[in-house]
């Protein structure tokens, strides 16, 4: 049976001492936050008799996240993004921001400042094969009253799972647009049918995941932000219907609102209209976005995001 300490004076005056919490300079909100993360820390290592081996093993890897830049990998696969969500979720319950498309997590992928178009963009460079995709939908307010202007930001991995400018093969912006929607609020993308992605095999996350008997794979998915002035900011993403991994989503972000069916069309006079040469395939995505007078909810969160002080 594990010794008991953490009821001593000794723990708790250590505690203070780590957390700053016996001096005046510093953040208190900082303070409070790091003295409750290793109160529950030390109380971890003493319900489940942590030993320094288990322990340092910890510490080690967290140096192999930090150099493999995997943190924010790991996070979605932990279940800390959908929990983000959840409590977003609720907060908007709970002031009466009822309805709208669900929000699900951003992901650590996104690339701000990507090109803007009006109505229409093409996403792809044409530099892979693959089945060809017009992307589109609708983004209209909770009474369905079409939003004009509402800017449609998209972006997805290629053929390999892999995202442009994290991936330096591609080339800039590739299979990220941002689509000014029409007067009827419509936005339409060519682009290419993305496939899904597994965590590095021999990197930190799926190390840990191994440990955990669960895989690192992705389903195929659209990741997009939509904004327009005086509605609340929607950070969301869609999947296509029939991937294996739809429901098995390693970062959590399966909702079934968003699970999306896509049409194949086979009539050559459809596919010369988007200028393609053979089938395409259609995916439809309607946005409904939720009003709200409050500044801070019409725009993304604050994060590090990848060129976002370039962002227009």
């Amino acid at each position: 049976m594990s010794v008991k300490t953490m009821h001593t004076a000794e723990v708790r005056e250590l505690l203070e001492k780590v957390a700053g919490l016996n001096q005046d300079a510093g953040d208190a909100r900082v303070k409070a936050i790091v003295h409750r993360v290793m109160h529950d820390i030390f109380q971890t290592i003493e319900d489940l008799d942590v030993t320094p081996q288990e322990f340092w093993s910890a510490v080690y890897y967290i140096n192999e996240l930090g150099q493999n830049g995997e943190a924010a990998l790991l996070a979605p696969g932990l279940g800390m993004d959908r929990y983000l969500d959840i409590r977003m979720d609720a907060e908007d319950a709970q002031a009466g921001l009822h309805g709208g498309t669900p929000r699900t997590i951003e992901g650590p992928l996104y690339v701000a400042g990507a090109p803007l178009s009006e109505g229409f963009a093409r996403m792809d460079d044409g530099s892979e094969g693959g089945e060809s995709m017009i992307l589109t939908g609708q983004v209209t307010d909770e009474q369905g009253n079409p939003l004009a202007n509402a800017i449609v930001d998209i972006w997805h991995a290629n053929l390999k799972g892999a995202y442009s400018y994290f991936d330096q093969s591609q080339s800039d912006y590739n299979l990220r647009r941002r689509i000014k929607t029409d007067s009827q609020g419509r936005y339409v993308a060519r682009s290419i049918i993305p496939c899904g992605y597994g965590c590095p095999p021999d990197g930190a996350t799926q190390k840990l995941l191994n440990q955990l008997g669960r895989h690192g794979n992705r389903p195929a998915h659209i990741h997009y932000f939509v904004c327009a002035p005086g509605h609340k900011h929607l950070t969301t993403q869609i999947n296509l219907a029939g991937d294996p991994y739809t429901f098995d989503d390693f970062a959590f972000a399966t909702r079934d609102e968003l699970v999306v069916q896509a049409q194949r069309i086979e009539d050559p006079s459809e596919a010369a209209a988007y200028d393609i040469q053979g089938p395409f395939t259609r995916v439809e995505f309607n946005v409904q976005l939720v009003s709200t007078d409050k500044p801070q909810l019409q725009v993304r969160h604050e994060r590090n995001r990848a060129l976002e002080t370039d962002a227009v």
